[in-house]
């Protein structure tokens, strides 16, 4: 299932990077697309969003 977000705070390929990381602790298999400049990514995964929108705000960034 594709699941959209918005993240801010996101500034670098750094960032990118740990919200992939952290996406991929809660499904390893998870494919995870990133386009830096605009905050949006996009994650192929069957877990649910809430567990996908907790991982990212425990990595330290923000989800609209």
């Amino acid at each position: 299932m594709s699941q959209k977000f918005e993240v801010t705070g996101m500034t670098c390929g750094h960032c990118a990077s740990t919200v992939k990381n952290a996406l991929q602790s809660v499904d390893p298999e998870a494919q995870v697309t990133i386009d830096l400049p605009t905050g949006h990514v996009d994650v192929l995964s069957e877990q649910p969003r809430t567990d996908l929108v907790a991982a990212i705000e425990n990595a330290g960034y923000a989800v609209k």
